[in-house]
Order: structure tokens, then sequence, then C-alpha cells
């Protein structure tokens, strides 16, 4: 499964190739000279509320809100800029980032609400959120999470020791959200995470068996347990970075929230 925000010619097009379209469109630049750069490559099928991506351009705009429509009016209808920032030169999407919150929501009723269908994965088993919320202290801390990442094809082998820093089980009704927040995440850990704690809520195993997985560090042993978790129930909510990267630059623009939103310093909810 193709990470949906990398560039790739294929078919279907990933989030990457398409807003770089838009932004090639907008500003006549060519992709090479865009460089555009996502904070986190999210798999397909996956969602991103509060997704960061920076580009470069040899030019300054006098103003950003009048790029940002532009953007917004050839993208998708399922694909939206928020807001559009002028950056630091040493600010990097990626590079810079002090860690990242993703949600995963699961619908625990019998019958599944079609209006979360697109966005929450369907358990119709009762589940044990209790039982959760205790698998899921267990995650919580410095830990070596070999036996939650699924084998990618990056040329770059990341570390396999993450810092979790919450692992929250909330109930709203019939919805279940778990969320985790870490100073990284390797590739499907998070949706390897949340499959382990759906069978915890099934009283399938017990909550003790997170740290059992975890000191075995091999992901056979995961797999005696679980599959992964679909992808639709995950999102990424937000990307953290140091105050001071968001700074605009001395005398840059105003950031732009859209047409009737404008105000002069980047502050988005999520930081």
């Amino acid at each position: 499964m193709a990470p949906i925000f990398q560039y790739q010619q294929s078919t279907p097009k990933t989030i990457q190739c398409l807003v770089e379209k838009a932004l090639a469109k907008t500003t006549k630049l060519e992709r090479e000279e865009l460089i555009l750069v996502g904070a986190s490559r999210t798999d397909t099928g996956v969602h991103a509320w509060g997704q960061v991506a920076h580009f470069i351009t040899p030019f300054n705009y006098d103003r950003l809100d009048s790029i940002h429509a532009a953007l917004n009016g050839v993208l998708p209808s399922d694909i939206r800029v928020r807001e559009l920032s002028p950056a630091l030169p040493e600010f990097h999407a990626r590079f810079s980032s002090t860690g990242k919150i993703y949600h995963y929501k699961i619908y625990n009723d019998i019958i599944m609400d079609p209006f979360q269908r697109r966005w929450a994965y369907h358990s119709t088993y009762r589940l044990n959120a209790a039982a959760m919320r205790e698998g899921a202290r267990y995650f919580v801390g410095q830990h070596d999470f070999t036996s939650f990442v699924n084998a990618s094809n990056s040329d770059h082998p990341r570390s396999p020791v993450k810092h979790i820093i919450r692992f929250d089980v909330i109930e709203l009704g019939a919805l279940i959200q778990l969320e985790v927040e870490g100073s990284g995440f390797l590739y499907r850990q998070v949706r390897n995470m949340v499959a382990l704690l759906l069978q915890i809520g099934k009283e399938a195993v017990p909550p003790d068996i997170v740290p059992m997985v975890l000191a075995a560090r091999d992901r056979k042993e995961l797999a005696k347990y679980t599959v992964g978790a679909p992808p639709h129930g995950l999102c990424l909510m937000s990307v953290k970075y140091n105050e001071e990267l968001l700074e605009p630059p001395s005398g840059c623009r105003a950031t732009s929230f859209g047409r009737h939103h404008t105000i002069s310093k980047c502050k988005l909810p999520f930081y």
C-alpha cells in the first residue's frame, strides 16, 4: 500500500502528487523548484486533519489569501489547504517536527452509524474500554517498538526506539476514540498498537500482553495475536513544532486561513 503523502506517478494519484500539481498551476513553477515536503507519509486510507508541508518559491507573495484561494480552487473537493503561512528558512516540515498526535476511532455498536463509516472502524463486539485503557498505559514511555513496525521500502532505516507521551482511551457514546501522542511513529506502528488494544478490548488477551510483545522485539510475536487495524479509522490530527520555528519571518505577509480569516501570527489550534 503506497504512502499517500509521497510523490508517485500512479493511479490513483497520491495526495502529494495532487497538491504539487495544484501548486505548479498556481505558482507557475515546476515541482522540482517547489520541493514540496510533507511532515508524515500517511498510508492509503488514513486521514490527515493536521498534515503539515513546506514548499519553496524564489519570490514573496503580496497576499497569501489569493494563492490560498487559488490552491483550494484547483484541488479535488476532498483535499483542502487549511492554512498557508510564510516560514523561516530553517523550518522543515518533517525534520523540525518534535511530535505527532493520531486519533483512531472505533464505532462500537451492533448497527454502524452511516455518517461514521468512512472515519471509524466498526466493531460489533462489545469492547471493554477499561481493559483497553489499562493496556494503552503500557505503551507510554520510551520503548523499542520493533514488534509493532511493518517492513517498509524506505532507504533510511529508522530507530525503533520511540517515546509515547500519552495514549488515551476515551468513550464518547458508541464511539471509542484512541488518542496517541509521541515523539514520532514507525511504519504502521499506530495501527498495530490499536489492533492489539482491540484484542484486549474483546478480552481475547489480557492488558499485560503489551509489555510481553514489546519485550520480544519481533513482529512475528504480534502476529500471533492480531493483524493490523484498518486504515480508515486513523487520522493524523497534529504535528508539533517548537514555537520559535512557527514565528513568521520579519516583514512577512499575514498567515492565511482563507478569504475571510487572516491573522498576523501562525497559531493553529492543534499547536
